[in-house]
């Protein structure tokens, strides 16, 4: 498919147009290195190597974070919370009664996106108020992080600190809990200056209590324009018209739909669960299927090649 990237090679990688992939690949590379040759003349000197067009849209529970680990399931954002200490038994027996009617519900390939849409909306509003109800407290957060089970991939390391040194914005887009996400990110040392975090935050009160989550709702299905309206980020790197997109879901494909101009994008999905059930769907979507993968070899691989000198 690809020699310079060995790493496609892997068992867990699925393609369903590996002629596209290649292209795509390939364009991304060329694109960035035209870009730089450019920024090299105008500066006279040989500078940084960094690909000025490109930019990463991530979701981030289970896509960035593991979705399992020695058999057992890994917790997302909202899991950290439901399932801490800060949570009587009686919340999370609601927030468990929540999880088992919506989930099946968000993954369901015979429903709409029409039909789920608003059942999601119900499903993170009602979670979010059990929340408030708790009073949790602002000072309570880094230690139920560190705390919980939560995992990042298996070379997050690298795949921060790539994006860093070649100072290439990673924008995550997640409709977990924002301050649990960037905790989790600053415990591993990599909440670097080029993160940017779109997501549910939480609004405290002067004594540090959990009141209320401020707007707009970040669900799995609105993970669009609609939701970054007057945020700006993406007219910000206008220029950035190259993307490498990262998710695990159907609701994930519309991230990038704030981008100005795309050129070329990468659509990477993650397949981490009823493999069998929903490969056609992702294979039909994704250009790139990595299925229960907990890695993000592929996704390193790809950017170590696209960066190269």
């Amino acid at each position: 498919l690809c020699p310079q990237v060995p790493e496609l090679g892997k068992a867990t990688v699925r393609i369903r147009q590996p002629e596209r992939v290649r292209e795509i690949i390939q364009a991304l590379r060329e694109q960035g290195a035209a870009k730089l040759h450019c920024l090299q003349n105008a500066l006279g000197h040989a500078g940084i190597w960094f690909s000025p067009l490109l930019q990463v849209i991530s979701d981030f529970d289970m896509t960035l974070s593991r979705f399992g680990c020695n058999g057992r399931r890994c917790p997302t954002s909202h899991n950290i919370l439901d399932t801490s200490r800060v949570i009587s038994e009686d919340g999370k027996k609601k927030l468990k009664d929540l999880l088992h009617y919506y989930y099946p519900i968000e993954i369901d390939p015979n429903r709409t996106l029409e039909e789920k849409r608003p059942l999601m909306v119900e499903w993170w509003t009602k979670a979010h108020e059990l929340l408030v109800q708790q009073k949790i407290h602002k000072s309570d957060i880094a230690q139920i992080v560190r705390e919980s089970e939560a995992m990042l991939r298996d070379g997050f390391r690298e795949f921060f600190d790539q994006l860093h040194k070649n100072k290439i914005p990673l924008f995550i887009f997640s409709a977990g809990v924002g301050d649990v996400l960037e905790e989790i990110i600053r415990q591993a040392n990599v909440f670097y200056p080029n993160v940017n975090v779109v997501s549910n935050y939480m609004a405290f009160s002067d004594e540090g209590v959990l009141t209320h989550f401020k707007g707009p709702l970040i669900h799995t299905y609105n993970k669009n324009n609609s939701v970054l309206q007057g945020t700006g980020y993406f007219q910000q790197l206008s220029t950035r018209t190259s993307i490498i997109l990262l998710g695990d879901s159907m609701g994930d494909l519309t991230m990038a739909d704030g981008v100005p101009s795309v050129e070329n994008i990468l659509k990477i999905g993650f397949l981490n669960d009823k493999v069998e059930e929903r490969r056609k769907k992702y294979l039909d979507s994704y250009d790139i299927v990595l299925e229960s993968d907990e890695t993000l070899d592929v996704v390193n691989g790809i950017l170590r090649y696209l960066l190269a000198e």
